[in-house]
């Protein structure tokens, strides 16, 4: 529906024709279906009457509120409020074909030539055309039809029409009637055709009886022409009554009359008169008015039982000029029969309306409150305002005459070519020029009077006044104002009074002073009457030194006139600002180690302030004498050398103090961060190099073996470890984590990797040059662990082997399945050999004592149970039954004989049933693994020397080296075994170790606990 009705609008909407209406030759028809959305173009001026579509301004005079005007190219638009056919005034009682018109006035003046040609009028007329908006309808939504039984087949009765405010096309088209099963053969419908009106008639198709049903319910439905249609339906009762065969009919088959307007209340307008054939009630006649519409209810009402109408209200020819209804004559028969006539009645014009005079602006002519200014430079014609004369009569009562009243230079020119009488448009121009020093304004008095007999009159004025010339330009002296004013002011305080002067009198010469540049008046303002020039911000020379802006002088007249001048404020400087550093805090880095009065950093301090309050001093807080600087250049100097690991950080404040009065000061913190060299080896802390992890040989591939863990008190890189197995690893059993020192099994155990493993693992740091320690690792390899003392035995003789010498599993795995019918043979043999020793020895001592027997007194000259002295390669004395063994020999001759003959086992019989002690030198000689100083710089115990703790200390063979007591290791049993107090039973000294290049421990082919098969060979272990 949107699609077709903007086709159709396109198609009508630029229709410029002359009107068939008699309209103008100059007049312009459009032609807009009724009901278009806003803003919808109907035509435009421009183009259809060959102007240019710019440079013109084109205004609506008459229109609204349906019409609006683009004032540049002329076009005109629908608005908000819709224009409806059916409501506009001049279209509520047309008649079918008759034509619908809204009138239009537009003015247009010339922008470009503006003197000398006053603003056009163009008049024009848009024929609004009818849409399918309205649906017809019934009177009513039930209708009633008596018809008599025993009606002859083929009757016809009229069934009320419907109505539709729309016409043409779109009014109603057809009538349709839909029956129940038991009114289907009994009724129809049949429309005829009555002045071009349609009138639907009841068919009668069968026979009714009255008795048998006396009423029926029909369907009759209504449709008009339009596209979409539109319908609606009522529901038709039939009643079946005794016969009444005639109705009533008219003695005219149409009624006219004229009404003058303001005829009284009562006043006889006419008489319809209709006669019926029948007698009775059936004979007897009402009146009533059909199809009427709300005017004609209003004004005019009918007799019932006469057929006069009469007025019965007041009749305006202004308001209903025309009025057009329905008369319907209806019997009084139980069976009603009824007719209807057309009624037209015109209102006859009377003159009681006066001409009505309005007065307003035109194109630039604007008016306010019925006053209109002008120029006394504008030439001769120009118009001043738009008077239009309209006379709501007609005819000659409509026919006005308009004049200037007075001796006034100004005259009436028509605004159009217009032939309409009732409506006439003058333009009210000058005919001379006007002096604004001699006549200053002008009441102008207009008067109309039309042509009616009484003649009516009406006047109207306008007051013109006479604007003064602006031709004279402000001026400032001198042109540019320049002023000193210090910084740190108040808020609101005066700068400077500048002054302009004007050679205009009155409104032209009053000044008002303003400030140009829109920047400077965030921080300047100017009194607009007096030019006094106060400052509205605090001035800040840092900010802005020089402020230049200018200041404006402007008149009052119209157009106002203007002048200039130029503004110079020069700040002046105060001690206002804190030196600042350029930071907010200063970090420095030096490194460690660095020697004294070297550059540590630079600070930057800036004053905004100028000259002396500019100048900075420099001053160390507090003035520990470990810091200074040098003044000029923000150097720092550092009076000590750093270490890292005694103090990483220095912190201390720096005070600039500027030489201002008084002066003004700021501090900064400074940080001094020392970098770390790499001066410290890493140290391990876990494991203890006494301590071991058992292993079964079944044990699976990638178990976690043990975690080497050490620290490194540098930092960064320095302080950065891996991890490396560089010995006593030799079938690639382990492998260790480089960054976690996580060693794991990656082989698969086999009878010769059982015993003892000794891991030699370097922890180094990534510092350039790298620095590193050694910690070793071992795991013993068995079936069982239920002989601690020789896991100890082993740990211990490993601690003392040569770190180039791979301690790997058993090294007589192979010689040891040969010869155990050797070693068994030979132990026999010795067995029965020492029998028999010990039985001679006996009978020879029991000989001897009893020949010499015991003497009271006499000292025994040798202890029979003594042992013999060892030999001097290093095994140690038999000593006396009851006596302690001899103290050690001092720490020097230790390392001496340490460096010539390696390290040896003391075995001292402390009695009979004392195991042998193995006593541990504290050095070492030179080269040797420096494992003592990593754990000695991380112990927390004092130094003490090896005493013996507990009785059972002499049953257990004890391996010490120079470790904290946590770190020394003594089995117990658990697969990763630490230091254990229960079964440490001495505490210890620790001395710097010292190495060899030779490594210590070195017994080759030395037997040891024989009950055990343990022995020390060049081969791996």
């Amino acid at each position: 529906m949107a699609a077709l009705t903007r086709a159709f609008l396109l198609y009508l909407a630029v229709v410029l024709q002359v009107s068939c209406g008699g309209a103008a030759p100059s007049d312009i028809l459009y032609r807009v279906p009724e009901e278009q959305p806003p803003n919808t173009l109907i035509g435009s001026l421009a183009a259809d009457r060959g102007l240019p579509d710019s440079g013109h301004l084109y205004k609506l005079e008459v229109g609204s509120p349906y019409l609006r005007v683009d004032g540049k190219t002329g076009d005109i638009y629908t608005t908000e409020i819709p224009v409806d056919r059916e409501t506009l005034r001049d279209c509520r009682n047309l008649f079918e074909g008759d034509e619908c018109f809204l009138e239009f006035e537009v003015s247009i003046t010339d922008m470009v030539n503006t003197l000398g040609s006053g603003p056009r009028l163009i008049e024009g007329r848009i024929e609004v055309l009818d849409i399918n908006d309205n649906t017809p309808q019934f009177t009513s939504p039930i209708l009633t039809l008596s018809i008599p039984e025993n009606t002859h087949v083929g009757a016809l009765f009229s069934i009320p029409m419907a109505t539709d405010k729309d016409s043409g096309a779109n009014a109603v088209a057809e009538y349709s009637l839909t029956a129940g099963p038991d009114a289907d053969r009994l009724f129809g419908l049949q429309v005829a055709v009555d002045s071009d009106e349609k009138l639907p008639q009841l068919v009668v198709m069968g026979n009714l009886d009255r008795e048998r049903k006396d009423s029926y319910d029909l369907n009759v439905r209504v449709v008009d022409g339009g596209k979409p249609a539109r319908a609606s339906s009522a529901l038709l009762r039939v009643t079946v009554t005794d016969q009444n065969d005639n109705a009533p009919k008219f003695e005219r088959s149409h009624y006219e009359a004229e009404l003058p307007e303001n005829s009284p209340q009562g006043h006889s307008v006419l008489q319809v008169r209709a006669n019926d054939a029948d007698t009775g009630t059936n004979g007897e006649i009402d009146y009533s008015l059909h199809q009427a519409s709300e005017a004609v209810q209003s004004l005019l009402r009918i007799d019932r039982s006469t057929g006069i109408i009469y007025v019965k209200g007041l009749v305006d020819r202004e308001e209903e000029n025309f009025l057009k209804f329905f008369a319907v004559a209806k019997d009084r028969g139980p069976n009603s029969k009824s007719s209807k006539v057309l009624v037209t009645i015109n209102v006859r014009d009377q003159n009681d309306n006066a001409p009505n005079i309005e007065i307003r602006g035109i194109g630039l002519a604007t008016h306010q409150d019925g006053v209109a200014n002008i120029s006394e430079d504008m030439p001769t014609g120009t118009p001043v305002a738009l008077v239009q004369v309209s006379d709501r009569d007609e005819g000659e009562n409509a026919v006005v005459t308009c004049v200037v009243a007075g001796d006034v230079p100004f005259q009436l020119r028509p605004a159009s070519e217009s032939t309409n009488d009732r409506k006439r448009k003058y333009f009210l121009q000058t005919t001379t020029p006007l002096d604004y020093e001699r006549v200053k304004e002008y009441r102008i008095e207009i008067v109309a009077v039309d042509s009616g007999n009484p003649a009516l009159s009406s006047s109207n004025s306008l007051k013109v006044q006479v604007t003064d010339m602006n031709d004279n330009t402000p001026v400032f002296s001198p042109a540019v104002l320049k002023v000193d004013f210090a910084e740190g002011n108040q808020p609101g305080d005066k700068v400077l009074d500048v002054m302009a002067t004007d050679a205009d009198s009155g409104t032209n010469a009053e000044l008002a002073y303003s400030i140009v540049e829109p920047a400077a008046t965030r921080l300047f303002e100017i009194g607009a009457d007096t030019g006094e020039i106060r400052v509205k911000n605090l001035l800040d020379r840092e900010e802005t030194e020089r402020y230049e802006f200018r200041v404006a002088a402007a008149d009052k007249g119209v157009p106002s006139k203007t002048g200039t001048a130029t503004v110079v404020v020069n700040v002046l400087d105060r001690n206002d600002n804190d030196p600042k550093f350029m930071l907010s805090g200063y970090s420095f880095s030096v490194i460690e180690n660095m020697a004294p009065l070297n550059p540590v950093g630079v600070v930057t301090v800036t004053d905004a302030d100028k000259g002396e309050n500019a100048r900075v001093r420099l001053i160390v807080e507090p003035d520990n004498g470990k810091f200074m600087i040098q003044n000029g250049t923000g150097t720092i100097l550092s009076s000590i050398s750093f270490d890292r690991e005694k103090e990483s950080t220095y912190t201390f404040r720096l005070k600039a103090v500027d030489a201002g009065d008084p002066p003004r000061f700021s501090y900064v913190g400074v940080t001094i961060n020392v970098l770390d060299e790499n001066d410290n080896a890493p140290y391990v802390t876990k494991p203890a190099n006494s301590s071991y992890t058992y292993m079964s040989p079944v044990t699976p591939l990638d178990t976690s073996v043990e975690v080497v863990e050490a620290e490194d008190i540098d930092s960064g890189p320095n302080a950065e470890l891996v991890y490396t197995i560089t010995g006593g690893n030799p079938y690639d059993l382990f492998h260790i984590s480089p960054n976690s020192g996580e060693i794991t099994l990656v082989q698969v155990f086999t009878g010769k990797h059982n015993g003892l493993h000794r891991l030699v693992v370097r922890v180094s740091d990534k510092g350039k040059p790298p620095r590193h320690t050694t910690a070793l690792v071992h795991v013993f390899v068995n079936d069982t662990r239920s002989n601690v003392s020789l896991i100890e035995a082993l740990v211990g003789h490993s601690l003392y082997t040569p770190l180039d010498r791979d301690i790997a599993g058993d090294p007589n795995y192979a010689l040891a399945q040969r010869s155990n019918i050797l070693y068994g043979s030979l132990a026999g043999i010795a067995g029965v050999i020492l029998v028999i020793v010990a039985v001679v020895v006996i009978r020879h001592r029991l000989q001897k004592d009893t020949k010499s027997g015991y003497q009271a007194g006499k000292k025994e000259s040798k202890d029979l149970y003594a042992p013999k002295q060892g030999p001097k390669n290093g095994k140690g004395k038999k000593s006396k039954k009851g006596k302690a063994p001899k103290p050690a020999k001092p720490l020097e001759e230790d390392v001496e004989a340490g460096l010539q003959k390696g390290l040896k086992f003391n075995l001292i019989n402390e009695d009979v049933t004392d195991s042998p002690r193995i006593h541990l030198p504290l050095n070492y000689p030179p080269g040797s693994p420096d494992l003592g100083r990593h754990y000695r710089s991380n112990s927390p115990l004092p130094s003490i020397q090896l005493q013996p703790q507990s009785p059972s200390a002499s049953k257990k063979h004890q391996a010490v080296q120079d470790l904290p007591a946590t770190n020394t290791f003594v089995g117990t049993g658990d697969n990763n075994s630490t230091g254990s107090d229960q079964y440490s039973d001495y505490s210890y000294k620790a001395n710097p170790p010292k190495y060899s290049s030779k490594q210590v421990g070195d017994y080759a082919n030395t037997p040891m606990y024989n009950n055990r098969n343990i022995y020390w060979t060049n081969q791996v272990w």
